[in-house]
């Protein structure tokens, strides 16, 4: 819990309570129309159900640089961020290579390259201790 808590920004239980109510809230919510989407569309359940899991992924990574910046009253990028971005651009890059969409795919690769470099980018900052 303490993991989760300092993850997400949140200094005491109260905090993180609210934030996981809201990541709830948001969930629930898109839940309610992915299966009306499902149900009136007959897709292929679990090819949908990977790219939407990459899409919340993606999602997520907004809502904890949200969460951060307004407990640090600046912006601020945390690294979970470019984690976030990493998982959700090479799931959302495996569901656009199977629907064979060129403009997916080429969108989600550049993000892809620009999120790793980032993240070596602060690995090498920390490793030499600038």
């Amino acid at each position: 819990m303490e993991t989760l808590a300092s993850w997400l920004g949140a200094e005491t239980r109260g905090e993180l309570a609210w934030i996981l109510v809201g990541l709830g809230g948001q969930v629930l919510f898109m839940m309610r129309f992915l299966v009306q989407w499902i149900v009136s569309e007959k897709a292929k359940r679990s090819t949908i159900l990977v790219g939407l899991g990459g899409q919340v992924l993606f999602m997520m990574r907004f809502l904890v640089q949200w969460i951060v910046s307004e407990k640090a009253k600046r912006s601020t990028i945390p690294v979970s961020f470019w984690w976030l971005s990493i998982g959700g651009a090479v799931i959302l890059l495996a569901y656009a290579i199977y629907r064979a969409d060129p403009v997916f795919i080429l969108g989600q690769s550049l993000g892809f390259l620009i999120y790793a470099r980032n993240l070596w980018l602060i690995h090498a900052e920390r490793r030499t201790g600038v």
